[in-house]
């Protein structure tokens, strides 16, 4: 790879990283990974690990389909104010984002989801090389 801190390089490795055993599946829906929708279940360990990359902020904002409340999903604001979300495309069923807030970054390891988080920086760290430690 010429470029591997390129957005275009991180987007690829994310996306070839990700599976079900990386992935959370909804526990309102009951929904899980599916090969044809790959970021499902990515939000929170995609989020932190573009935290990781760039710093700036974690925002969160509940997640509503057909006005019922079906979880939480996490994206990235860049320190210069732009707003990433790589994960953004899992949803189609009509979900609708509302209530985004900042939320702050849990010290240390998380309190679940760990596992997968490692995961997925091992498997990015592979396509792309060594990555920052977390912020």
């Amino acid at each position: 790879m010429n470029d591997p801190w390129s957005l275009r390089a991180i987007d690829e490795a994310l996306r070839t990283s990700w599976a079900a055993d990386t992935s959370h599946p909804s526990t309102v829906t009951g929904i899980a990974w599916e090969p044809d929708n790959p970021s499902w279940g990515h939000c929170d360990v995609t989020a932190l690990l573009v935290h990781d990359l760039f710093g700036g902020d974690l925002v969160c904002g509940e997640v509503h389909c057909d006005g019922r409340a079906e979880g939480y999903h996490y994206w990235n604001r860049l320190p210069g104010g732009v707003e990433l979300d790589l994960t953004r495309e899992q949803f189609r069923r009509g979900e609708v984002i509302s209530a985004a807030e900042v939320v702050r970054r849990p010290p240390g390891p998380l309190p679940r989801r760990w596992a997968e988080y490692l995961l997925l920086r091992e498997r990015v760290a592979e396509k792309l090389g060594p990555l920052p430690e977390p912020f």
